[in-house]
């Protein structure tokens, strides 16, 4: 066995004597491996100057980052509440004009076509379900009720006027609305000739003479 220890060639992994600087094969210098032990960095020795820098750098640094990452939670804090405050209110960006910008004309909604007037064509006045054009009443009579029935039958909502003609101070007889189309109408005096009831929707008439008698004996 030689008692010289032999190296390998870092580049074509030949072995050879490590008397030699050069490998045989490929002529490639041989790097001699240093025996020294790298000495000790000041700042690493407990106790040093450096050592003292060294630690409060590192404070620093890590006080530093704590700050960093407690900036960056805060940061992200206000942009999810930005966030959510805006989706609170839809639309507001749209509600509130930007200068410069063309703002959009909200016109008002159209007016509703008035409705139409009924037209009465005739009216028929009615003692219960019998048409009268005229009727007899004596003095002391219970009022006679009266209802004025409006055609065509689809006409609704209308309301009937009733009045005495010829006698405008009532001292013959007088006429009493009881309803929308309905009335009475009482004796207080008879008169040779009696009086006309008028009754009156829409610009259309109806008339009824109404004789007036002195009561029965």
């Amino acid at each position: 066995m030689s008692m010289i220890p032999e190296v390998k060639c870092r580049r074509c992994g030949e072995t050879f004597s490590s008397m030699r600087s050069r490998c045989p094969n490929c002529g490639t210098r041989r790097v001699t491996q240093s025996g020294r032990t790298p000495g000790t960095t000041p700042g690493t020795v407990r106790g040093t100057a450096s050592y003292e820098r060294a630690e409060t750098n590192t404070k620093w640094q890590m006080i530093f980052g704590l700050i960093l990452v407690v900036a960056v939670i805060l940061a992200v804090i206000v942009m999810v509440s930005t966030g959510l405050n805006g989706s609170d209110n839809p639309g507001s960006d749209m509600l509130t004009p930007i200068p410069g910008t063309y703002t959009p004309v909200i016109e008002a909604p159209p007016t509703a076509s008035p409705t139409p007037t009924p037209t009465v064509e005739s009216i028929r006045i009615m003692y219960f379900n019998e048409e009268r054009e005229e009727f007899q009443m004596r003095v002391g009579d219970a009022p006679i009720p009266l209802t004025a029935q409006v055609l065509p039958a689809t006409v609704t909502g209308v309301k009937v006027n009733w009045s005495i003609q010829g006698d405008d101070t009532g001292e013959y007889c007088t006429v009493e609305t009881t309803g929308d189309n309905s009335c009475e109408v009482s004796i207080h005096k008879a008169k040779a000739g009696g009086v006309v009831l008028v009754a009156e929707c829409n610009g259309v008439t109806q008339t009824c003479n109404v004789w007036l008698a002195e009561a029965a004996n």
